[in-house]
C-alpha cells in the first residue's frame, strides 16, 4: 500500500484533458490500487488520475464506507464514459472533492446514469441505472478527466462565498508545484 500525494486546486494537472489508457498493465493496476488506498485514507468515494498528478483516463470509485465497517466494493475504471439514463431527473447535492478540501457546494447533476469502462482485467464493463452517490461519483470523477472541477458549475453565491479560500488554495498549490 502506498499513499499518493493529492494535487490541490490550482495545480495545472487538474485542468488537463487526460489521455486514454491504451493497455491495462500490471503497473497501472498497482497505481489504481494505490489510488484506492489514498482515497480511503482521505475519506473520499472517488479519485481520478489527475488528482494524483497523472493525466490519464483512470478513475477509482467506492461508495461504501469501509471506515464504518461496510465491505468495500471498489470500481477501477480505465477510460470511463457515461451518459444519462432516459428516465433520469436532475438532483442537487452538496459535493466535495479531495483536491478541494473542506469546501462543499450544491451541484445539480443527473440522478441516474450508465457507465462503460475497462476494468483492471482488461474487460469492458457496462453498468446501467447507476443512482445516488455512485451516479454522482461517476460524473464528478469523469469531469476530472476533462479538466473540469465541481467549483466550475457552482452558483455565483457559492463561488463568492468560497472565492478567497479557493484563491489561497491555488496559491499554495502553485508554490508546491
Amino acid at each position: 500500500m502506498a499513499l499518493l500525494d493529492i494535487k490541490l486546486y490550482g495545480s495545472p494537472v487538474l485542468r488537463k484533458n487526460c489521455k486514454p489508457v491504451t493497455k491495462v498493465t500490471p503497473d497501472l493496476v498497482a497505481l489504481a490500487k494505490d489510488m484506492l488506498d489514498t482515497m480511503y485514507d482521505g475519506g473520499g468515494c472517488g479519485l481520478a488520475g489527475p488528482q494524483i498528478g497523472k493525466a490519464i483516463r483512470l478513475v477509482v470509485i467506492d461508495t461504501t464506507r469501509p471506515d464504518e465497517g461496510e465491505t468495500p466494493e471498489p470500481h477501477i475504471m480505465f477510460n470511463p464514459e457515461w451518459g444519462v439514463e432516459p428516465d433520469s431527473t436532475d438532483v442537487p447535492y452538496d459535493e466535495g472533492c479531495l483536491s478541494i478540501p473542506d469546501i462543499f457546494c450544491n451541484v445539480v447533476r443527473p440522478g441516474k446514469v450508465w457507465t462503460k469502462f475497462t476494468d483492471e482485467n482488461g474487460q469492458e464493463v457496462v453498468l446501467h441505472n447507476c443512482e445516488g452517490i455512485l451516479a454522482r461519483c461517476i460524473q464528478h470523477e469523469c469531469d476530472h478527466l476533462e479538466g473540469k472541477l465541481f467549483v466550475d458549475v457552482i452558483s455565483t453565491a457559492d463561488r463568492t462565498m468560497n472565492q478567497s479560500r479557493l484563491r489561497d488554495m491555488a496559491k499554495k498549490a502553485k508554490k508546491g508545484e
